[in-house]
């Protein structure tokens, strides 16, 4: 990380990971960089996402399971200057097919009590409807990083960590 002055720690990373409303993926395939964006949830080691089941992301998935996931957490564009303050965390792990039904049912039910919580009376008709045709994967955290540009109540930029 060339800016060590806004590196944040590994729990700060987790936390922003967890409340990031989407992510991007970042993967290779035939030598070429390919991303996209992402609703995700983490339990444990592992981040979690629904996809479907064929496509140019899950060509890229099975051909190298290496990946790199970003997540983005509260941003603020300040008013008197060119800049914006952010938080991020970058995730390096492998990607894996979830094929455990129990497991994949599990994933999904995080994944729709995190990004769709009121729809949940509904959810145990959806996995019926549509459980087989769901494809979910997991992403293992090998490395997390986190990063961070926030000034405090004074205007002074808080860095190495330093919280309010």
């Amino acid at each position: 990380m060339r800016r060590k002055d806004r590196e944040m720690n590994a729990d700060f990373a987790l936390k922003i990971t967890d409340k990031c409303e989407w992510a991007t993926l970042a993967t290779v395939c035939d030598g070429k960089p390919y991303c996209v964006p992402l609703t995700i949830v983490r339990i444990d080691d592992f981040v979690y996402f629904h996809t479907a089941k064929e496509g140019q992301k899950i060509d890229c998935l099975k051909s190298c399971a290496d990946v790199c996931l970003c997540c983005v957490g509260d941003t603020n564009r300040l008013n008197s200057e060119f800049s914006t303050e952010y938080e991020s965390a970058i995730i390096y792990g492998k990607a894996s097919e979830v094929t455990d039904g129990q497991e994949k049912i599990t994933a999904l039910k995080a994944l729709c009590q995190r990004h769709t919580p009121k729809n949940m009376p509904n959810f145990d008709d959806a996995i019926k409807q549509s459980l087989s045709r769901t494809g979910v994967w997991k992403i293992s955290i090998d490395e997390i990083y986190g990063k961070r540009k926030k000034y405090d109540k004074d205007g002074k930029e808080m860095k190495f960590g330093r919280m309010e």
